[in-house]
């Protein structure tokens, strides 16, 4: 395949929305990306326009985007970026861009983060996490 990957940093710019999609879920979000420039005439440092992307993760990612983004979090999207033309309500041609997420974390350089595994069921239907507690329950008594 001939797929252009990108990585994006910038703030996530509204609550994530979760939604089915046949048998996915499919989490979409909104993702402000500002550069920054260095201006040696003045020197400082100065915003450019922002750049607004609509990330979509699927499945798992989907679950996982839902519990841990929030309006305002610094993150970085990684993924194949899609452009959707369309004519809007005054008959004006718009292109959106669309990013189709592989992998999304926080931006550790803006802050700090708090990673937590999912529980997962073994093949005999318990949860990972009760069993490792049942497990040190045990080794403790």
């Amino acid at each position: 395949m001939n797929e252009s990957l990108i990585t994006l940093q910038g703030r996530v710019g509204g609550d994530v929305s979760l939604r089915r999609a046949g048998d996915a879920e499919v989490a979409s979000f909104r993702l402000a990306c500002t550069p920054r420039r260095y201006q040696r005439k003045t020197d400082s440092w100065v915003d450019a326009d922002t750049q607004w992307f609509t990330g979509l993760a699927w499945r798992g990612l989907a679950e996982n985007c839902d519990r841990s983004l929030r309006r305002g979090d610094a993150v970085v999207v990684h993924g194949r970026l899609n452009a959707q033309t369309w004519v809007n309500k005054a008959g004006v041609e718009v292109t959106t861009f669309e990013i189709d997420a592989v992998f999304v974390g926080h931006d550790l350089t803006k802050g700090t983060s708090v990673f937590t595994r999912p529980a997962r069921e073994p093949d005999g239907g318990e949860e990972v996490a009760a069993a490792s507690g049942t497990a040190e329950a045990g080794a403790a008594a």
